[in-house]
Formats: C-alpha cells, structure tokens, sequence
C-alpha cells in the first residue's frame, strides 16, 4: 500500500485494523464487507492472511475460515465485479516437509514443480487457498497468479535447533542465500503479477531472492555447515 499510494493507481486498502494505509476496516471472512470492497475493482492483491505464528493463538477452524474461505468470498466477489487481475500471496512454507531432505540425501532443490507437503495448518490452509485460485481460474477463466514468497517478516526462524545454534541476524543472512526476500523487491513482484496475469491467465511462481547455488551444489551444501 505504500508504494500503491504513490503511483498512478487508486489503491483501496482492506484490513481487520485501522492504520494511515487502511480505508475499509472490516474480514475477508464476512461476504458482504467483501462484495462492498470490490465495487470497480480492477485487480486485487490478496495478501490478507492468518500467518505461521499465529498457530499459537489461533484455532485452525480460524485458519480455515481466514485464509480458505475468506479467500473464496475474494475469488468469487471478483469473478461477479469482473475484476480483470488476481494476484494471491502464498509462502514457500507451503512446501513444509518437502524443504528438508530425507535423512542421507543432499540439500532439497526446490522449484515450482516440487509438490507440498504441508506440515501445519498454516501450510494447509494456503495450499488449499492456491488450489481455489486456480479451480476459480479453470470455471471461470478469471487471471489469478500465485506468488510463493519467501521470508520477508522479521519474525524469528521456525525451526527451534536453528534458533538455539545460531545468532538471529547470522541466521537471517544466511537465509538471505537461499530463502529470504527484501521487502520492497516483494512488492514489485506483486506489481508485476497484477501487470502480467491477464496475459498468463494462471500459475504459480516461488518469489524468493536469487542463489549463487546451482542443483550440481547440492551434496556440498549438505555437507558443508552453516555459518558465517
């Protein structure tokens, strides 16, 4: 919304709070406020989400009801204001377990071709959300692209032995090889999606931050500890 307000668009913002990038306070989970929003609608950036930390504050029936049918009511609020761009914010944590190799194998190579294997409810619920973009997509040919974004929160690692063996920034660099993203780069993924999608129509692409690695570099990285 920062960078939307200062272009040549009329950017809307939605969200649960009020703040200074905020002009219709209301959920994604209530059809009617959402049916309201898309009034003249001509894209939609869907980044509006339930994210991994709050499994700890949330039931999962919040999960689903955030992020799969919140999504739905967008989706088909969309199709209905022939809104003529979709763009829905995934996450590589989507892939789950698929991004740690089996015990003995080389580092994992990730690409859009790797299948998910969620490990959480968050993982759950934004695989299905993918799947309802492109079912939508499919019945009613409406252009929707998936980004499946890396890291760009400061939250800490999710992994509890990363946390405890590394320094927070040290592990944040590191992550910045293979995972992590910067922020404004992620918004102007999401510009482009919205720029790109009518001509595509559907897919899904990982939004993450170039590697120096290639699928030869593989057992190396295996076998080479991380650190600084």
């Amino acid at each position: 919304m920062r960078t939307l307000q200062n272009s040549e668009h009329q950017a809307i913002g939605l969200d649960i709070k009020t703040s200074p990038f905020t002009q219709l306070v209301g959920s994604i989970v209530d059809r009617g406020f959402v049916k309201q929003c898309m009034q003249e609608a001509e894209a939609v950036i869907h980044t509006a989400t339930l994210h991994k930390p709050h499994i700890a504050t949330h039931s999962r029936q919040d999960f689903v009801d955030t992020n799969i049918t919140g999504t739905l009511n967008l989706l088909e609020e969309a199709v209905s204001a022939s809104v003529t761009s979709f763009v829905y914010t995934s996450t590589t944590s989507a892939f789950g377990r698929a991004l740690t190799p089996p015990e003995g194998a080389p580092a994992a190579w990730i690409t859009e071709e790797v299948v998910p294997v969620p490990k959480n409810i968050y993982g759950v619920t934004k695989v299905a959300a993918e799947n309802l973009c492109e079912l939508i997509h499919h019945k009613t040919a409406l252009p929707c692209l998936v980004l499946r974004t890396s890291r760009f929160f400061p939250e800490e690692d999710d992994d509890k032995h990363l946390r405890q063996s590394f320094d927070d920034v040290n592990l944040k660099v590191n992550e910045l090889l293979h995972r992590r993203f910067d922020i404004e780069d992620m918004a102007s993924a999401h510009l482009f999606a919205v720029e790109k999608a009518p001509s595509i129509g559907f897919g899904r692409y990982i939004v993450s931050a170039t590697i120096p690695f290639t699928r030869d570099d593989l057992q190396e990285l295996e076998e080479t500890p991380q650190r600084l």
